[in-house]
């Protein structure tokens, strides 16, 4: 049954944040949601969208509207260091709607954000404030006060029953006021570009994710048909990401150097930060997201992760007596999980990077997998459904 009378505030106006949103909204609560920005700003370029996050979007009745501007590659293809052609593939398509009953798909950042934004916008019950100068939050036995400055000058104070904190891997909500840890720089920078297509289309297939390898850096690539572009993301050592250096990884092969270049002088440097709070919540403020749980992308599911904990988290809220409660139960369903996800990225990042010849063995064991080994290995990501957890 809806909820009626039940009010929440937000930190961060992202993914997380505005899934968690929706997700309130459906039973019927108020929300209100704190964004800095001036406007719903996405930066970056692909995104992911696994089954285990799929499930969690199409049940807030976003699925036609993704289906419009995402992409469902056919499979993902492994080239190893400087290969002309991939060593092995990764068949995705049909058979993950088959296993897993949602497809895998690839899109925009900046589409999702607005594909939720718009869902937002026709609840009345929620409302979205841009441009916020700063907030400060005060828990207190009845709920929690919060003192806002809004983009005009004006200041006022709301009052809700709990505050969630999707504000991100340098969240205020996690450090000022929870008193968690700094976000860690593991010295890895993500440069990230989209070029149309037809710069790259002899480098890389049409219907499909192409991952190139070499020592000491990745590079993904896929289509986005919607925009007529390629996103391209190269992972690489980093002290600093510092825009002036444009990258270019050494002995990359062909393929790669064409791709590097057709990118030319576009590529945006993007630190790679991870986040390990010991607690994701204090009384009635919690976090969601990046804020509690920011891991490397290299099992492509950080936005997926946020997205879960939106799903399990908006019932319990307005479901259950006391957002303390209801916060403590949350972490206990998504702790592990997260951290098990977390350490999988983890693990890949360095297998990816390996140095030759330790590479040939790696490459060796990913061809003599076969082209569905990952139905098996992954399917505890992708099978999961954060709806029917809770």
């Amino acid at each position: 049954m809806p909820a009626t009378g039940r009010n929440f505030i937000i930190a961060g106006a992202g993914i997380s944040g505005l899934t968690l949103a929706l997700g309130l909204a459906k039973f019927g609560a108020s929300v209100v949601v704190l964004e800095r920005s001036p406007d719903i700003q996405e930066f970056g370029a692909g995104l992911q969208i696994s089954p285990n996050a799929r499930h969690c979007l199409d049940s807030l009745g976003l699925g036609e509207a993704l289906d419009r501007v995402s992409f469902e590659p056919a499979a993902l293809d492994l080239y190893p260091r400087g290969s002309q052609k991939p060593a092995a593939h990764m068949e995705l398509g049909a058979i993950m709607r088959e296993r897993f009953g949602a497809p895998y798909t690839v899109m925009h950042r900046a589409d999702l954000a607005d594909v939720l934004y718009k869902a937002c916008r026709r609840f009345a019950n929620i409302d979205i404030l841009f441009g916020v100068r700063h907030w400060d939050v005060v828990s207190h036995a009845r709920g929690v006060s919060v003192a806002i400055d809004e983009a005009d000058g004006q200041a006022r104070t709301s009052r809700a029953e709990a505050f969630i904190g999707a504000d991100g891997v340098h969240s205020q909500t996690r450090r000022a006021v929870l008193g968690g840890p700094d976000a860690l720089f593991g010295r890895r920078i993500a440069w990230r570009a989209l070029v149309p297509f037809d710069l790259v289309s002899g480098q890389i297939a049409p219907d499909r994710v192409s991952v190139f390898f070499g020592t000491g850096f990745h590079l993904v690539c896929y289509p986005l048909p919607h925009r007529r572009q390629v996103n391209l993301a190269l992972f690489m050592p980093g002290a600093k990401p510092d825009p002036a250096h444009q990258p270019r990884p050494s002995r990359a092969g062909p393929r790669v150097e064409a791709i590097v270049a057709a990118a030319g002088g576009t590529w945006t440097p993007w630190p790679l930060y991870t986040v390990q709070a010991p607690a994701w919540h204090q009384g009635n403020i919690g976090l969601i997201g990046d804020a509690a749980h920011a891991m490397v992308p290299f099992q492509a599911q950080g936005a997926a992760m946020g997205i879960e904990d939106a799903t399990v988290l908006a019932p319990l809220l307005v479901e259950t007596d006391g957002a303390g409660e209801a916060f403590a139960r949350y972490a206990g369903m998504r702790q592990e999980r997260t951290r098990r996800v977390a350490a999988l990225s983890g693990r890949n990042g360095r297998i990816f990077h390996l140095p030759w010849p330790l590479s040939l063995a790696r490459d060796a064991v990913i061809a003599a997998q076969g082209p569905r080994a990952h139905l098996r290995r992954l399917g505890w990501i992708y099978d999961y459904r954060a709806g029917a957890t809770n």
